[in-house]
């Protein structure tokens, strides 16, 4: 994380602030995901009839995609964190698309790039990220989303 002085933030409004690590998609995790959400439609969890579909496999659910955001930025090395922070909050999404399907055994990674920055109340700053979660070796994307956090300092 690169630790930022509040006044400086806007300084990295439109700026790609990197890519997090590389993180494979497992058939375990999936069906992990589709237990805890109770999605056990078949293109998920049943790789012997997702063979039938055009995927040719299981593919992750785009909520679990989504999930992994969190985890995902926190491997960002240049990801923003306001000096003297003392939480972060997920505020919400404006935007969110799924793009491409995640296949069973495909790694994603996540890059992005600050959109906007609000000072919402004294202390309190709603910041508003571009977020593009990329499929190894794939052209179209898993997903594009804009993530809003709130940080405290």
């Amino acid at each position: 994380m690169k630790v930022v002085e509040v006044a400086g933030l806007a300084d990295y409004v439109g700026k790609e602030l990197g890519a997090s690590d590389w993180f494979q998609i497992d058939q375990e995790r999936i069906n992990a995901f589709a237990d805890a959400t109770l999605d056990h439609q078949f293109i998920h969890v049943d790789p012997e009839q997702a063979r039938s579909t055009p995927f040719g496999t299981t593919i992750a659910h785009g909520y679990l995609t989504l999930s992994l955001l969190p985890y995902l930025q926190a491997s960002i090395d240049d990801f923003l964190m306001p000096k003297g922070m003392k939480m972060a909050m997920n505020y919400g999404f404006d935007k969110l698309r799924f793009m491409a399907p995640v296949k069973e055994g495909k790694r994603i990674r996540a890059r992005a790039t600050l959109l906007e920055t609000t000072e919402k109340r004294e202390g309190q700053w709603l910041l508003k990220f571009a977020f593009t979660v990329d499929i190894e070796g794939e052209d179209k994307p898993a997903l594009a989303a804009e993530w809003l956090l709130m940080y405290f300092v």
